[in-house]
């Protein structure tokens, strides 16, 4: 299916904009939803995002440029990237910006939805997509019982981090110091790093996040 967003003298809009389209079910999304333009399907309708700015596309290679450089390095799990479609919830597929799948789950990340279950989501946000990053992915990714969310909100330059405890869920705002990770055993980073222009290379930060992360297991 090709799609088209387009203003009142049929000129094509830019961006940044998301589409809701109702009518839809899982099987029709699964079967015509494109591969390359981010399509989610939440509750009979079809969101269609705009297309990344650059700068959200450094924030989120350097992510998967870290986090997978550490996960390879630690032997630990899996970094999958959008556009992945991952079944949140019976009726909700999402494809975030990246996730972490556990050990556990590896072997079933296969096909199309993916039905694992990430111990870590990472959306990086923009002034079009806020509001749903922070209110409707957080509850849903609470209720799939997905222990912690990060969006990086770089317009802003700040760090909205969830997490799933025994009790209530926690929300912490970052925009600077070290944020360690509670779904990827010894991961951290530092929040400035995301917020830098231009970013940090990623060789000496994962020399640093493991060098750290190392002798803190040595001790």
């Amino acid at each position: 299916m090709h799609v088209m967003v387009v203003d009142e003298r049929k000129e094509p809009i830019p961006g940044p904009y998301v589409v809701r389209m109702g009518g839809w079910t899982l099987e029709r999304y699964l079967a015509e939803a494109p591969e390359s333009p981010v399509w989610e399907f939440v509750r009979g309708e079809v969101v269609m995002h705009s297309p990344a700015t650059a700068e959200h596309q450094d924030v989120v290679i350097f992510l998967i440029r870290l986090l997978g450089g550490y996960c390879e390095a630690r032997g630990w799990g899996k970094v999958l990237a959008g556009p992945a479609a991952l079944q949140v919830l019976p009726d909700v597929v999402r494809e975030p910006d990246l996730f972490v799948v556990p050990p556990e789950e590896v072997s079933r990340a296969r096909g199309m939805p993916l039905t694992v279950r990430p111990v870590l989501v990472v959306e990086v946000t923009s002034p079009a997509t806020r509001g749903m990053d922070l209110g409707e992915k957080a509850l849903e990714y609470r209720e799939a019982g997905i222990p912690e969310y990060w969006v990086v909100d770089l317009e802003r330059e700040e760090m909205v981090v969830h997490r799933m405890g025994s009790g209530e869920a926690e929300v912490v705002r970052m925009r600077e110091g070290q944020l360690v990770s509670q779904g990827v055993p010894g991961f951290w980073l530092e929040v400035g790093w995301l917020f830098q222009r231009p970013l940090p290379p990623v060789e000496p930060c994962l020399r640093r996040v493991l060098g750290m992360t190392y002798a803190v297991h040595e001790k």
